[in-house]
């Protein structure tokens, strides 16, 4: 079992930046892939990052390539999501999640945990 647990987020003005965390505890905590989603009030959740095992791999929406950037320290198990050049469009609950697979998942049923979810706020 893994558990995933969040922080960072707030409130920011666009143009600003965030970055959120996402440590994995548990018996066995060390995952495979592990992936940003966002869900904003009355919107489908929606992929925004994946990075591998490795860190060497990652992917990411079209809506946040570019200004937003995934990482991963193994050593500490947590994953990270750099945003910068937030907008109003991304303000949004931001959850992490994590799959003992090992290629890079878009998809929120290709995870098997997943965070508390965190939440973005981008005033205009």
């Amino acid at each position: 079992q893994v558990h995933l647990v969040q922080s960072g987020g707030g409130l920011v003005q666009a143009g600003g930046s965030l970055r959120l965390s996402c440590a994995a505890s548990g018996r066995t905590p060390r995952t495979g892939a592990m992936g940003w989603f966002r869900q904003a009030p009355g919107k489908e959740r929606e992929f925004v990052a994946t990075i591998g095992w490795g860190g060497g791999s990652t992917s990411y929406a079209d809506s946040v390539k570019g200004r937003f950037t995934i990482s991963r320290d193994n050593a500490k198990n947590t994953v990270y999501l750099q945003m910068n050049g937030l907008k109003p469009e991304d303000t949004a609950v931001y959850l992490c999640a994590a799959t003992r697979l090992y290629g890079l998942g878009y998809t929120a049923s290709r995870y098997d945990y997943w965070g508390q979810g965190t939440q973005v706020t981008v005033s205009s």
